[in-house]
């Protein structure tokens, strides 16, 4: 699909090209134009008309709206950028450099421009940056039919979050409850919106997190959910799609950073090998300098290894099931963090579940290694290999639960204390509790080195 558009861009065949765009869906699309580069892309979109234009400018994440808009001529940039919602405009504004922005600002209506520019006043990473300031507020009083025509009297096309619940609001604008459209335009004409109102209605504050909301919305099975300010006035809605974006973002950075780099910000083909490298460097860094840790604790039992040679062939096995133990559960942690299952009020109880885990899979490992090491080596060095899965498997599981509670305590993103950083804290204390075990179990072997 996508050589199939670039061989008629690369031609000019624009008639077989329109043909193409028309048969094609807006994913469709989308999904070939950000496969372009940014000139081809244009050439393309510039075939497309206007509404089927808008749609799949909405689909493309900002970085390729921001090429897209660099390659067109302004008057369908301004274009483009009028025809999008608030929520979309402050969030394309937050992408594109400061002169860029105010080109596009400058073609908004001053409605338009008053609307974004109170998004953009809100916190960063806020519930308020990404509502849908653009709504139709019924009350209770009202019935069926009047908030119908009052709908039809908006004179524009209702919003998202208009498409399927409207919120209710007192004299004051003071929320009061949401009805469901369905339930609006199947009731009786005369019947009071107070009869329609949902039984419980959730909700939000411009200042509560962008993550915490979207994580509500998914939960609680919403289309939309209503966005209020200190004194609960309504002051917006956040529809599903945008919560559902802001989910894939949080998911992509505890993704990238349990992987050990930072997230890109971007599409992965639209990074550059040095943008690459650059997200990744410091964690291998990082990572880098913590490892000597290791090589500390390895070098201080360099006199067991020599009275014992046998040891050093477990090393490698057993930090790598600590460090894979360890993983586990903090993979595990954060992700109910993720979606609010744990707090740090339960730390006492993951703590003390996650020892238990660690201590039934140590005793599930030790109990198939202690046969075949003792057959092959001895039963002394079986005895201590057992030993020290137990022990590093609890002590990793341990390690694993605890540290991302400890982290969101501090303000600190839980996943940075995933598979890496608790991979190579067990490396090193695991080493600890290895050669203390084998100075316990080989007292005898060791004695020269004890002494």
């Amino acid at each position: 699909m996508v050589t199939e558009l670039r061989t008629l861009t690369y031609e000019g065949d624009l008639g077989s090209l329109r043909a193409w765009l028309a048969e094609n869906g807006t994913l469709d699309i989308t999904d070939a134009l950000v496969r372009l580069e940014p000139e081809e892309r244009a050439v393309s979109f510039r075939l497309l008309d206007k509404d089927r234009a808008l749609a799949v400018f909405e689909a493309m994440d900002p970085l390729h709206q921001q090429q897209l808009l660099e390659a067109l001529r302004d008057e369908r940039v301004r274009e483009l950028f009028r025809g999008l919602e608030a929520d979309d405009q402050a969030r394309l504004l937050d992408e594109v450099p400061a002169t860029v922005a105010a080109r596009l600002q400058a073609g908004l209506t001053p409605q338009q421009r008053a609307a974004t520019a109170a998004l953009l006043g809100y916190p960063s990473e806020s519930a308020g940056r990404i509502m849908t300031p653009d709504f139709t507020n019924v009350r209770a009083s009202m019935t069926a039919a009047d908030a119908l025509t009052k709908l039809r009297r908006a004179g524009r096309r209702p919003t998202r979050a208009q498409a399927l619940v409207l919120p209710v609001t007192d004299d004051e604008r003071r929320l009061t409850g949401v009805v469901d459209l369905t339930d609006l335009v199947t009731a009786a004409p005369d019947t009071r919106l107070r009869e329609l109102v949902a039984p419980e209605t959730l909700s939000v504050r411009v200042d509560d997190e962008q993550e915490r909301a979207a994580r509500l919305l998914q939960e609680a099975d919403l289309s939309a959910l209503p966005v209020v300010d200190k004194e609960d006035r309504l002051v917006g809605m956040i529809t599903f799609d945008d919560a559902m974006e802001i989910l894939e973002e949080e998911d992509t950075k505890d993704f990238s950073r349990a992987g050990g780099a930072e997230p890109l910000d971007q599409p992965y083909l639209s990074a550059s090998v040095f943008q690459l490298a650059r997200k990744r460097a410091p964690w291998l860094m990082m990572l880098a300098v913590a490892f000597t840790l290791t090589v500390v604790v390895l070098a201080s039992f360099e006199s067991a290894l020599e009275a014992v040679p046998a040891l050093a062939f477990f090393i490698p096995m057993l930090i790598g099931t600590g460090g894979n133990s360890g993983a586990q559960a903090a993979t595990l942690v954060v992700r109910a963090l993720a979606v609010g299952e744990v707090r740090f009020g339960d730390l006492a109880r993951i703590i003390l579940r996650e020892m238990r885990v660690g201590l039934m899979l140590g005793a599930l490992l030790a109990t198939i290694a202690f046969p075949l090491v003792s057959i092959f080596y001895s039963i002394s060095i079986g005895a201590v290999i057992s030993l020290t899965l137990v022990g590093i498997c609890t002590w990793a599981s341990f390690a694993g639960g605890m540290l991302p509670l400890i982290a969101r305590r501090l303000g600190i993103d839980p996943a940075v204390f995933s598979s890496p950083f608790i991979t190579t804290l067990v490396d090193a204390t695991g080493l600890l509790i290895y050669f203390s075990i084998a100075y316990v179990v080989m007292g005898d072997q060791l004695s020269g080195v004890l002494g």
